[in-house]
């Protein structure tokens, strides 16, 4: 069930541009520092970063990780809930014999696929960028392949919220603005009290409490999944 809605979902996301969102994220920030290295070799290369030029790369890469996931997860639960408002197919696709939270569950996997896509396009980048500037072996595979993971994992519980409301509200502007305003308070998130999740992809990125905060934003997540899945089968969006 949940299988077909999901390859009905990813063919409507065809003719949109949301996979430009996938693509441009990643590539982006990588090329972002492919001029920040390249720009200023000598000091970063040569100097700050000499023994170890990757490390150095990974963590200037880090820093602008959490504000790109927020926007990511804003820009793109507001494109997927936006393809039925503009289509006004929500009656066409609630009225098929599956459940309203299967609906749900199949959104969610949709924007799932594009941030794990984004991901690995991000190791993919900076691993280019690295290899580009000369940093030679050996190649930081597994932290190339958790820079963006481990931080999307601490950053669910806005995807489980914009989840939630963007399914929930015709009016996007309203989520969109949230979570705009969310992925600026997350430069800050370093300085932020741990109790906060906006704080937690910073920390993470940090390399403090790793699988401590990349576990607290699957646990958040799951409860406001859970919120937003009952909200939305109970709620008439048509």
């Amino acid at each position: 069930m949940i299988g077909s809605l999901l390859r009905a979902d990813l063919l409507k996301m065809r003719r949109t541009g949301i996979w430009w969102v996938v693509f441009i994220g990643p590539i982006g920030l990588a090329a972002m520092q492919a001029l920040n290295f390249g720009m200023r070799y000598d000091y970063l290369v040569r100097d700050q970063y000499a023994a170890d030029p990757w490390a150095g790369l990974l963590h200037n890469t880090g820093l602008f990780v959490p504000i790109a996931i927020y926007l990511a997860m804003t820009l793109l639960m507001a494109m997927i809930a936006n393809i039925e408002n503009k289509q006004n197919s929500w009656k066409q696709t609630l009225a098929l014999p599956v459940r309203r939270s299967a609906v749900f569950a199949s959104k969610f996997l949709c924007c799932l696929i594009q941030l794990l896509v984004a991901c690995v396009l991000l190791a993919i980048s900076t691993a280019a960028v690295g290899l580009g500037l000369g940093f030679g072996t050996p190649i930081p595979y597994s932290d190339l392949l958790t820079l963006g993971l481990y931080p999307m994992l601490a950053s669910l519980p806005m995807l489980g919220f914009m989840l939630w409301v963007t399914l929930t509200l015709r009016n996007q502007a309203i989520p969109i603005s949230i979570g705009i305003a969310a992925s600026l308070m997350s430069v800050f998130g370093a300085s932020m009290p741990e109790i906060f999740p906006l704080a937690w992809p910073s920390l993470v990125v940090g390399g403090y409490k790793v699988m401590t905060f990349a576990g607290c934003g699957i646990a958040l997540f799951a409860v406001l999944y859970l919120i937003g899945s009952i909200h939305f089968s109970r709620k008439d969006v048509a």
